[in-house]
């Protein structure tokens, strides 16, 4: 069994704080989901507040379940806000392990997803990216390093810097994978891949509530899995989505975009493929590049 994990140090960005969970006050019961970015986390989100809630409609899952160590707001605005939840909390972060306090009773979701799907959706965030969001994260107080620039680049050059620079101009992509990957068999972490989630939606819904130790009412199992689909997500982005959207051209439903694996197969040259999978294997080894790819383990 792999040791409790420590935190051994801060993450300042245009996007993060990570001090905020050195004031968090766990509860024994408390749900933390984690990802890259673009990994499936909303997806997540809205599953485990659909089996908190028995299938309730338009839960406004983004307010319910906050990005923790997003600096924005601060963490002063935030933490009371958190503190103050009654429900049962799920709280969502993109930091890697040793840059979190790691609670040993709170259950702890990882998703991993193909760093090539990933990056393809990140520039979709990015390129729809409007003022307001480059606003929220450049020119508010607390900005440490340099502010996130606007997309310069089409996709496979943005892709082939997003690997030689490792998640520029957002966050290093492997130490966020190699750090979970790491703590796969400690008994209050679960990881998720995405493409078996979309492979078993249902399925992985039940697996879930038995981790959390929820007990599903079956009479709410249907409206469950339907309010879990990218359709209805779709349907009821505003609900999902951050501040309703506002920070997205198009709105909330350009944040749920396509939820689609591949996309690259068709555009990135077979050079960068290979580029791309020597790099996991490297950074990842064989057997968590393996997972990443297919979500298959041995």
């Amino acid at each position: 069994m792999s040791a409790l994990p420590t935190k051994t140090r801060e993450i300042h960005s245009h996007h993060f704080d990570s001090t905020i969970w050195n004031d968090l006050a766990f509860r024994d019961d408390d749900i933390v989901i984690a990802t890259y970015a673009k990994s499936g986390t909303t997806w997540l989100q809205q599953i485990v507040g659909q089996l908190l809630f028995a299938g309730r409609e338009d839960l406004p899952v983004a307010e319910m379940s906050p990005w923790l160590d997003l600096r924005v707001p601060p963490k002063e605005v935030k933490l009371p806000m958190v503190e103050a939840q009654t429900h049962r909390r799920f709280l969502k972060t993109h930091l890697p392990v040793d840059a979190l306090v790691f609670s040993p009773k709170a259950k702890y979701f990882y998703i991993g997803r193909d760093g090539r799907d990933a990056a393809w959706s990140l520039y979709n965030h990015h390129l729809t990216a409007n003022q307001v969001w480059y606003d929220a994260l450049n020119n508010t107080p607390g900005l440490v390093g340099e502010p996130i620039g606007r997309v310069d680049l089409e996709i496979v050059p943005y892709f082939r810097r997003w690997l030689a620079r490792d998640g520029y101009p957002f966050w290093p992509f492997w130490e966020n994978v190699r750090s979970w990957w790491a703590l796969r068999a400690l008994p209050n972490v679960m990881m998720l891949h995405f493409g078996a989630m979309k492979a078993d939606m249902p399925g992985t819904m039940r697996r879930i509530a038995k981790f959390l130790d929820i007990e599903i009412d079956d009479t709410k199992w249907d409206a469950m899995v339907e309010h879990c689909t990218f359709d209805y997500m779709k349907a009821h982005a505003d609900k999902s989505a951050p501040l309703g959207g506002i920070l997205w051209e198009g709105g909330a439903s350009t944040f749920i975009h396509k939820g689609t694996n591949g996309r690259w197969r068709d555009v990135l040259p077979a050079q960068d493929v290979a580029a791309y999978e020597t790099r996991a294997v490297a950074e990842l080894g064989p057997d968590c590049a393996k997972w990443l790819a297919t979500g298959e383990t041995g």
